[in-house]
């Protein structure tokens, strides 16, 4: 590839996330406003005396409980789906059960690296596809045959889906999140802690267990960072 070839080529990227920065931030502050309409409405205009007070104690609850995951889920997505792909999914949600799955397998069907430009632009268009999917299931499965459906499917038959389907997805992109990145030390050292949150300190501190994905990432960042290959060349990463 020549030297003007991939000026041109960075030159593209650079405005592609230039624009997707500036339309994502708007469009998640529209998302912002629209989300707060109802409280809002409800808190002023509704007349069921919602003081300040209780509102600073609502948030302070919620963000007792949810406050890592606002600090977590960033760090833990941005390297795989890149700048773009992440205003699609916080505005979508479902990202760790759908929007995350299908940036992975969409990289890895066409050997793109996270963090490339050929990994970044698949998990636009991976969660496009995704968003399309759903949308048009939830469109003819549950709009149009969604009441039909559950009539004529056994409930045994959807006790096992609930149950079993799930954990069988996130198996299935587990395995193949850790093929792709083919990073030894760091999928040891995430599997051991999860292990041990689970089995050992969520039994033992039952009161953990709200933050145990939490903490296992992030102490799978900090021990990973730690027990790293010091000795490793480092080579320059793939752009293309």
């Amino acid at each position: 590839m020549s030297t003007q070839t991939l000026t041109n080529a960075d030159a593209s990227m650079a405005r592609f996330e230039k624009q997707t920065t500036r339309y994502g931030s708007i469009t998640m502050l529209l998302g912002l406003i629209f989300s707060l309409l109802g409280p809002i409405y409800l808190v002023f205009f509704a007349g069921l005396e919602i003081t300040p007070t209780m509102i600073w104690v609502a948030f302070a609850a919620v963000a007792a409980t949810f406050g890592v995951f606002w600090i977590v889920e960033p760090l833990t997505y941005f390297p795989i789906l890149g700048s773009a792909a992440m205003y699609q999914a916080f505005m979508i949600g479902n990202i760790s059960n759908k929007l995350l799955p299908a940036a992975i397998v969409a990289q890895s069907s066409i050997g793109a690296k996270p963090g490339t430009r050929r990994g970044d632009l698949s998990a636009v268009m991976a969660i496009c596809g995704a968003a399309t999917v759903h949308l048009t299931s939830l469109l003819l499965f549950v709009g149009v045959f969604g009441s039909w459906l559950v009539s004529v499917i056994p409930v045994e038959m959807i006790e096992v889906a609930r149950i079993y389907i799930l954990p069988s997805l996130m198996g299935a992109v587990l395995v193949q999140a850790i093929v792709a990145m083919n990073q030894l030390r760091p999928t040891v050292v995430a599997i051991v802690l999860s292990l041990l949150m689970y089995f050992v300190i969520i039994p033992m501190a039952p009161s953990l267990a709200l933050f145990g994905t939490a903490l296992v990432v992030l102490l799978s960042i900090i021990v990973s960072w730690l027990v790293r290959d010091r000795k490793a060349v480092h080579t320059p990463v793939e752009t293309d």
